[in-house]
């Protein structure tokens, strides 16, 4: 629920911006903030210091694209940094895969739109962890929901969920209205997790997030975690905020301990009583791979994405696959960034897995690659085994029976075809 229309107050410079004083871009830009700043309640505007904007042909689509070449025409040009989340092309494969010629002109048009409105296409999903570490409390216009959980819980930095036109627009205007998380009585914890469980694989991470994201879902709802063993590695932070954000639509978390406005379970609720108290054990995670049966269908399609795999995530798999080949008849696929995937190469992980069978996608996540429904068809992968929560929940509109599994037992499952 939206908080009910008010007039937001503009600055002076703001108003000379709506008023068309620096061009027609900027104009529309701001005009566009204002009826979101309205639809949330917002009373004013807030300074971000970076966009990361979602702009791939599979999402927006011909209406976006059409948008794009209109803003461009009207010498749209972003004032502060802007980076793009993974699109739905690796040019590369794209013959490969049979992926439609005239989608990926149109990919390689919406790139050159962006780049021509001084946008940095570094199409990543993991900016967090590759572009952009923001310092606590900094402001941002932030689209992928994994990153955006990222910033504001393991951060401390503020960004909502925006939609590639609104990160876009921030970029041109150096603002976004101020609503959401950028408020502090947003930020507060609003319900107990009561973690007893090892958590030993990025996979676990991503189970203990589908387990509290489906059962209080809500973009205000904001879980914090209390019993964690061990300090969790950014991978395991990076799994588990993409599960909350896909299963809950969760947009932050705390984590005693751990996470910066998090130092007490007191510090972390600011003054809330919680709504509730959720428990999880060891069985319960069990419980969550239990739930991904095999339909009976070849397992032949294991894939590593959503998000992509960072540089340590690379290195591990190319020591669990070592010398193993991956089966005949089976196909694996590995998505990562193009900086990660050049020190990857330069190491020899990226050489283990290709030698492995496995195929590197970069600057793509596997849930939107163009044409995905029609190439789950012509290759006949029915079954899609996943160490990735979020992929696991994500990838079914395409068709795929899906099975969440522990990293190793995705390694298995591509070298053996068995499932355990």
């Amino acid at each position: 629920m939206h908080a009910s229309r008010v007039e937001m107050q503009l600055t002076r410079e703001e108003q000379s911006m709506l008023d068309g004083d620096q061009g027609d871009a900027v104009r529309d830009a701001l005009s566009f903030q204002i009826k979101v700043g309205q639809f949330w309640g917002a009373r004013r505007f807030v300074p971000v210091t970076n966009a990361h904007m979602m702009g791939d042909i599979e999402i927006m689509g011909e209406g976006g694209l059409g948008w794009l070449r209109r803003s461009a025409a009207r010498n749209a040009h972003c004032n502060l940094t802007v980076s793009t989340n993974a699109r739905c092309v690796d040019f590369s494969l794209a013959d490969k895969l049979q992926q439609d010629a005239s989608g990926v002109s149109k990919e390689k048009e919406l790139i050159g739109l962006l780049q021509a409105m001084n946008v940095t296409t570094a199409d990543t999903c993991i900016n967090y962890q590759t572009h952009h570490q923001p310092h606590f409390g900094e402001r941002l216009a932030w689209g992928d929901t994994g990153a955006v959980i990222y910033a504001n819980s393991v951060f401390g930095a503020r960004s909502n969920f925006e939609s590639g036109p609104a990160a876009l627009a921030a970029g041109i205007t150096q603002r976004v209205p101020e609503y959401g998380f950028h408020l502090d009585q947003h930020r507060r914890g609003t319900f107990i997790v009561n973690v007893d469980a090892n958590l030993d694989d990025v996979a676990d991470w991503g189970a203990l997030g589908k387990l509290v994201g489906e059962t209080q879902p809500g973009y205000f709802q904001v879980p914090v975690f209390t019993g964690i063993s061990r300090e969790p590695l950014g991978d395991e932070l990076k799994h588990l905020g993409a599960a909350l954000a896909s299963f809950g639509s969760m947009a932050m978390f705390h984590m005693v301990g751990v996470t910066p406005e998090a130092p007490s379970v007191e510090a972390a609720l600011a003054g809330n009583s919680p709504n509730a108290v959720v428990e999880i054990t060891n069985v319960d995670v069990d419980d969550v791979y239990s739930s991904y049966a095999s339909n009976g269908a070849p397992s032949n399609l294991v894939v590593f994405s959503g998000p992509q795999l960072s540089l340590w995530e690379l290195k591990n798999l190319s020591e669990r696959f070592g010398s193993a080949r991956v089966r005949t008849g089976t196909d694996v696929f590995i998505t990562t960034e193009a900086g990660i995937l050049a020190s990857a190469r330069r190491l020899g992980y990226a050489q283990v897995l290709e030698d492995a069978g496995a195929t590197i996608m970069v600057g793509v996540c596997f849930y939107i690659l163009l044409d995905l429904s029609k190439m789950r068809a012509r290759n006949g992968w029915e079954t899609l085994v996943t160490n990735s929560a979020k992929l696991a929940n994500v990838i079914g509109a395409h068709g795929f029976h899906t099975i969440l599994r522990r990293t190793q037992d995705c390694v298995d499952s591509a070298v053996s075809g068995g499932l355990r």
